[in-house]
């Protein structure tokens, strides 16, 4: 499993405070913790006002670099701020996110179609969400035509099929579900990724439902999330899931990710 960090995002009311403070520790302590917890990519999204979010960009960047080799992914709704923040990188890392909404993969693709750099891609269009399953492959259907234009191999690409609020959903995830085991059917080699918090919101006790999401996805073939790698307990389970579907010859993974206190003891 590919796991983005996601705690470096200024929607979250202390990484907001720290942005505005310029407490370079605060965000230092979040790129190691999450480097240390097992991350491949660690997420960073100033979600500041247009004017000033190139340059709190940078500023973020610039201090998760100081702290870990840790690819970044930089995340913005802009695909104009995205492309610039890669220029801040001094590594190839992933571009989150691009769709079929606007000019967001004309932007993109061009500026990383020659380079290792990865991305995720959003099943969503200038309709908005799809509803139906039909409509989201017909989406993906639509960024593949496009990944092709640009020689993107689908090994690059995170393919979101946009997990919404379980407590809206009129089918649970069974939708999401489907959509992920025809991706992977089509393209065995892309990569399946999502927001495992997206799925709880507005309900109580939230962990459990984002757990038991996360443990169906993996089932379907979801192989990368963007998750606060700090929840042991995620943690575990994804690993344990990954062995449990067979992802994980001989239980090496897991073993291992035990011996380095990525999770539990369960208590």
């Amino acid at each position: 499993m590919i796991i983005i960090g996601e705690k470096i995002n200024g929607a979250i009311p202390s990484v907001s405070k720290a942005i505005a403070s310029k407490d370079k520790d605060f965000i230092k302590n979040l790129a190691e913790n999450q480097a240390g917890a097992g991350a491949h990519f660690i997420d960073v999204c100033a979600s500041t006002e247009v004017s000033v979010e190139l340059e709190s960009m940078k500023w973020l960047i610039d201090f998760v670099q100081e702290t870990t080799d840790t690819p970044i992914a930089v995340d913005s709704p802009s695909a104009q701020i995205c492309a610039e923040s890669i220029k801040l990188c001094n590594k190839p890392g992933m571009v989150n996110s691009v769709s079929l909404e606007g000019d967001k993969i004309d932007v993109i693709f061009p500026v990383i179609a020659d380079t290792e750099w990865e991305c995720v891609a959003l099943l969503s269009d200038d309709t908005g969400i799809p509803k139906s399953g039909e409509h989201r492959m017909q989406v993906f259907s639509g960024i593949m035509e496009k990944a092709k234009e640009y020689g993107i191999a689908p090994s690059r690409l995170h393919i979101d099929p946009l997990v919404e609020m379980l407590c809206t959903s009129e089918d649970g995830i069974n939708t999401v579900l489907k959509v992920i085991r025809e991706i992977k059917e089509q393209y065995p080699g892309i990569h399946v990724t999502g927001g495992a918090s997206n799925i709880s919101f507005n309900l109580p006790a939230r962990k459990y439902v984002n757990q038991a999401f996360i443990v169906l996805a993996v089932g379907a073939g979801m192989d990368s999330a963007i998750i606060n790698p700090m929840d042991k307990h995620m943690m575990g389970l994804i690993y344990a899931a990954e062995a449990l579907k067979g992802n994980d010859e001989y239980c090496i993974e897991y073993i291992n990710a035990y011996r380095e206190g990525l999770f539990g003891p369960v208590k």
